[in-house]
């Protein structure tokens, strides 16, 4: 059964690639992106990474879309003719699976229980982390504590995105902000907008429960800001961002997504003032594992706070910029 499952999602994934190559309507194709996104999702589920999957759901089928039929407000519904022939496009796309294809001829067989990963790394995690850590949750011991430091290498690259995204397109008028508001405030949303009032707490309060349920099930500061920032942006959507703008304000969330990396660096150099090395969570309490579950609880606060600070700019800054053609026509 778990066969024919796979086959029929990579059957639906193999066909969703191909409509999203074919179509010229960008307003089509952010949707098949969104339907992509999910197909992702469920594949993550069957391998037991609910973890990623939480994420593959909330950004690829969630966030990253609303971001692309933002921009299409101003860049238009429809493909214009490209200046290379297809032909081409295809012959290079075409090699470049193929090279992909190849380099996975090298790597071992899914599941292989023979694979490097699973003789030397796996058993080292698995029989040694509840000792070593004290958290059920292996996923959360090997990325915020065995791998801390590279954990605080990804929240810094995500940090690093968000100002990125000020530094190119910081820069929006009040103009097009306006002009955004006027198209998403217009009276016949009434019913999404009781519906999402509905809707928006819930999501809110799930992601407050992923974040510090991280310890025990799948979930953590990555799954819980982004989930927190979709709920925001579905806020955003319904009610215009001079609304949302009020409660959390462009600036409180540029402050909140360096503070998140702060907080997460602050653990660290604790450690390294009470004399032990960098993100060692044993100097942040008497007991090992009582400071293991304390550092666990902060860097992960700081990942939440950083991945839901920049997910909310990116969409302050999209609906700012990008807003205005769509609003007028």
């Amino acid at each position: 059964m778990e066969l024919i499952i796979n086959v029929v999602l990579l059957s639906m994934l193999i066909v969703v690639a191909c409509f999203i190559a074919r179509s010229k309507d960008l307003m089509v194709t952010v949707i098949l992106f969104s339907i992509y996104g999910l197909l992702c999702a469920s594949f993550f589920m069957l391998m037991d990474a609910v973890d990623v999957a939480f994420t593959e759901a909330a950004v690829g089928a969630g966030i990253s879309p609303l971001l692309m039929l933002i921009t299409l407000a101003s860049v238009g519904r429809f493909q214009q003719a490209g200046r290379y022939p297809v032909v081409l496009i295809g012959f290079i796309g075409a090699v470049l699976g193929g090279l992909l294809v190849w380099a996975t001829l090298g790597m071992p067989m899914f599941g292989d229980a023979l694979a490097p990963v699973h003789q030397h790394v796996a058993p080292r995690y698995i029989e040694e982390s509840g000792v070593e850590v004290g958290v059920p949750n292996i996923v959360t011991s090997v990325l915020a504590s065995y791998r801390a430091f590279d954990t605080l290498g990804e929240v810094v690259v995500i940090f690093t995105a968000g100002v990125g995204v000020l530094s190119l397109l910081g820069g929006g008028s009040y103009q097009k902000r306006f002009l955004i508001d006027r198209i998403i405030d217009r009276e016949e949303h009434k019913i999404l907008r009781v519906v999402s009032k509905i809707l928006i707490p819930p999501i809110l309060l799930f992601a407050l429960y992923v974040q510090f349920h991280g310890d025990y099930g799948p979930g953590g500061g990555f799954q819980a800001g982004v989930i927190f920032a979709a709920g925001v942006v579905l806020y955003t959507l319904f009610f215009g961002l001079k609304v949302v703008q009020q409660v959390i304000s462009e600036m409180s969330v540029r402050v909140l997504a360096a503070l998140g990396v702060l907080l997460y660096g602050c653990v660290g150099l604790v450690s390294l003032l009470k004399g032990h090395n960098y993100l060692d969570y044993y100097a942040l309490a008497a007991n090992p594992k009582t400071g293991q579950h304390l550092g666990i609880l902060v860097i992960e606060l700081g990942v939440g706070i950083t991945v839901a600070s920049v997910m909310i700019l990116f969409f302050y800054t999209f609906a700012r910029n990008f807003g205005g053609r769509g609003a007028v026509s």
